[in-house]
Parts: structure tokens; C-alpha cells; sequence
């Protein structure tokens, strides 16, 4: 399938240098550095995410796993900037959820706040990378972007929230 036309007008907009890389079909950002041959601290697992009614995503390394607590850590501290209360439980979201509110497909999902009008965690380890790769929205194609454009371009929130796989 051929990207979102909504997506790719979106890095337009915005003047994102971009490359497209095609691949062969991937499920996990794992599958996909190991396809592609790249190192996997270079791709990115966008985890759709939910604390209490708030969906958001967090982004890791495909090397890592998530440690949900210390993300409710830095959820709660964003909440409390935000006068909000804290969250007592996180979780994945689930799949009928974002099949209905997300762009792309499951598992593919592109990380970009406006596009998707959610908040964005982001692992402290994805940002010393010099250019990540991140989801197209499909399953054959990935975005390959300059994490310092990354940051300037999206309002992200930083935090370190991954564990050793």
C-alpha cells in the first residue's frame, strides 16, 4: 500500500527532510532493523499508550522494553505541570481503539503529535541518535529523519523509560 497521502502532506508542511525506505513487510520495529540491517537503537517503537482516559504515545529504542512505571513517572510528572492529577494506571491501548483513531496501521503508527493530536514520550536513548527510523503507517515503508529536525518540529517530552529486553 502506498503512504497516507494525510501523512506525507503533514512532513510537508512542515519541511521535513525525509527519506522513504522501503522494506520488506514488518510487523515490530525489531523485525524492521534486523530486515533493513540497521541498528536497532536507530529504530523506533511507537507504543500507543493509555493512563486513565489519556491516550499518548511513547517511543522507545527497538532494542529496549518499556518499563511502564517509570513512563507513569513521567506521565504523572507532565500531568502535575499540567495542574492535572495523576494517573494511577498505564496500559497499551487496544487495538480496536486505535484502528478507529489513528492513522496508518497497527503497529505502524507515525510519531507526530500534530498529525496524531496526542502527546509524545520520548525515550532519552532515541535522542542521541544522529537520524532515526520511524513509522510510514505501513508495513513496507519506513520514514528515515534527523532527530534534531525531530525535535524541533514536534513538541515532544522527554524521559527515560526503557528497560533491557
Amino acid at each position: 500500500m502506498a503512504i497516507s497521502k494525510k501523512i506525507l502532506k503533514y512532513l510537508e508542511d512542515k519541511k521535513y527532510k525525509f527519506n522513504i525506505i522501503e522494506h520488506k513487510t514488518t510487523f515490530t520495529a525489531w523485525d524492521t532493523a534486523q530486515t533493513e540491517k540497521v541498528d536497532p537503537k536507530t529504530v523506533v517503537k511507537a507504543l500507543v499508550m493509555r493512563a486513565d482516559k489519556d491516550y499518548f504515545l511513547a517511543l522507545i529504542p527497538s532494542n529496549k522494553n518499556l518499563d511502564k512505571q517509570k513512563l507513569l513517572k513521567a506521565v504523572n510528572a507532565q500531568r502535575k505541570k499540567q495542574g492535572l492529577k495523576n494517573s494511577k494506571k498505564i496500559d497499551f491501548a487496544k487495538e480496536v481503539w486505535m484502528k478507529k483513531n489513528l492513522l496508518g496501521k497497527v503497529g505502524a503508527t507515525p510519531p507526530f503529535c500534530d498529525l496524531l493530536k496526542m502527546e509524545i514520550f520520548v525515550d532519552s536513548l532515541l535522542l542521541k541518535n544522529k537520524k532515526i527510523y520511524v513509522g510510514s503507517g505501513e508495513y513496507t515503508q519506513s520514514f528515515l529523519i534527523s532527530v534534531s529536525e525531530y525535535m524541533k518540529k514536534e513538541t515532544i517530552i522527554k524521559g527515560s523509560f526503557n528497560k533491557k529486553k
